[in-house]
Order: C-alpha cells, then sequence, then structure tokens
C-alpha cells in the first residue's frame, strides 16, 4: 500500500483534499437545501480548507520525509520577494473587483447593490482588514498549500507552466463543486471555473516569479475573496451584481492572457525558472 501511495501520490493527495473538504462541505450544503436538519454551525465550512493543507503535509512527508515538509513549511513564509509582488497580490484583486462595478455601471447604467456587502451566511461581520486576517489562515493557508505548494510543482515538472496551471485550476474549481449544491450559492459553476481557471494562471505566475513563495499565493488568495464579498460581487451575487461578477470574470480571463503573453507559457516567467517537484 505505501509503494501504491508514493507512485500515485497526486492521486492520493486529490483523494485525502477531497475526503476531508467534503466531509465539511457536503453536510453544510444538505443543511441548507433542508435535506438534513442536523445542528451544525455555520463556521464549520472553514475547517474544509483542512483538506488541501493536510493532504500536502501528510503527501510531502510520506514522499519526502521531514527534509521535504521543510522545505514545504518554509515555503510558507518566505517574504523575500520584492515589493512590487506585494503590491500585486493587494491591489490587483481589489483594483479588478473595483474595475467590474465601474465597468458595470458604464455599461449597464447600475451599480452592485451595497447593501449585500458581506452578505454571506458563514461569514462573520468582520472589517475588510479581518476578513483578510481570517482568509489567510483558513482558505488562503489552507488551499495554497495545496494548490501551489504540492500539486503545480509536480504538474510543472512535466508540463509547461500554463498546460500545469489550466490542469490545477480545473482540479481546483471542482473541489468547490459542494459549495454550489447550496441554495445561497447563485452564480453558475461554469462561470465559477472559467474564472477560478483564469485565477489559477495568475497563482502560478506569481508563484513561479517569486521563486515559489506560498506567502504571497496565499495573500493573494485572501484579497481576492476579501474583495469578492466586501464589494460586492462573490459568487453569491444576484440581481444587479451579477452583471458585475460576469465582468468580473472576463477581466479576470484577460489578466491570465496578458501574463501568458508577457511571460510566456512556458515558465510564466521571464527572469525565473518554472518550480518543480518530482
Amino acid at each position: 500500500m505505501f509503494n501504491w501511495i508514493k507512485r500515485n501520490s497526486i492521486i492520493t493527495y486529490f483523494i485525502i483534499a477531497y475526503a476531508v473538504s467534503w466531509s465539511f462541505e457536503i453536510p453544510l450544503a444538505l443543511l441548507k437545501q433542508g435535506i438534513i436538519s442536523l445542528s451544525i454551525p455555520m463556521w464549520l465550512h472553514y475547517f474544509a480548507s483542512l483538506g488541501p493543507l493536510s493532504a500536502a503535509l501528510i503527501m510531502t512527508f510520506l514522499t519526502e520525509g521531514r527534509s521535504g515538509l521543510r522545505n514545504l513549511i518554509t515555503r510558507i513564509f518566505k517574504w523575500r520577494v520584492g515589493v512590487r509582488y506585494y503590491a500585486f497580490v493587494i491591489l490587483i484583486p481589489v483594483g479588478l473587483f473595483t474595475f467590474a462595478c465601474i465597468l458595470n455601471r458604464i455599461l449597464t447604467g447600475n451599480w452592485p447593490n451595497l447593501k449585500l456587502l458581506g452578505e454571506v451566511d458563514y461569514l462573520p461581520y468582520l472589517t475588510p482588514f479581518g476578513s483578510l486576517g481570517l482568509w489567510i489562515i483558513t482558505f488562503g493557508l489552507g488551499e495554497e498549500t495545496g494548490w501551489r505548494g504540492y500539486v503545480l510543482p509536480r504538474f510543472q515538472a512535466n508540463h509547461s507552466a500554463l498546460a500545469a496551471s489550466l490542469i490545477v485550476g480545473v482540479i481546483w474549481a471542482l473541489w468547490h463543486l459542494p459549495k454550489f449544491l447550496a441554495p445561497d450559492n447563485t452564480s453558475p459553476f461554469w462561470l465559477f471555473m472559467i474564472r477560478t481557471i483564469s485565477a489559477s494562471v495568475v497563482y502560478a505566475w506569481v508563484y513561479n516569479n517569486t521563486r515559489g513563495s506560498l506567502l504571497m499565493t496565499t495573500m493573494l488568495h485572501a484579497a481576492a475573496n476579501t474583495a469578492g464579498v466586501f464589494l460586492p460581487i462573490a459568487n453569491t451575487a444576484v440581481g444587479s451584481n451579477v452583471d458585475a461578477l460576469v465582468i468580473q470574470v472576463i477581466l479576470e480571463v484577460c489578466l491570465a492572457i496578458g501574463v501568458t503573453v508577457y511571460s510566456g507559457a512556458e515558465r510564466l516567467s521571464r527572469s525565473e525558472p518554472k518550480q518543480t517537484q518530482t
């Protein structure tokens, strides 16, 4: 069994990541649909982030031992990357969402419904900075340690950075599927998948250009989640906010195309080698 796990480490990673995360997400979705009537607190949603994180830690230890685990953890705290990347991961998500709102106003005559600011069942009413901190230590750290820390380098070992990021994007999007079983997630899954695949390309660009800094991709992930809820045109968008969400997705696709054209599909970087792991 151990030899099979080592030979099929990526498959085993996905089994662990999906099983752990979906064991939290599916009951919550069924509860919201009224299919089950158990007393389940909505904050359990945050424990879904343990799926990619635990899978990455377990599989890294099993396949690379303590030295590999130390290397993975070191990348979580890799902060010497240049000021421009800090600016990018914080300002780009906010800028894209804000620009989407402005374009929505120009094209449709409507502003997003600001009464929906922060209206997510599982999100405590936090300030944007409080929300950013919450997502950094939950889904930011949890997901990025897995998708970029473990999966992406292994796909990049045998594929171009662009191809690897697209593959990761599809798997990453499918991991979110139970959230779309809940009635409060009103946007179509296909739109979310396009957005996630595009984001995966941009995240790979950040990861490769910072020589594997999971801190940078974690901050980017948290900033994008925070901007989406507090502007608000997240996946729970309804009414006129859906138009802004569609514009947001188009902008993210354009950004993914832009970094690919600028950096090249092979490495998604003009100066750094793609980060690989066999």
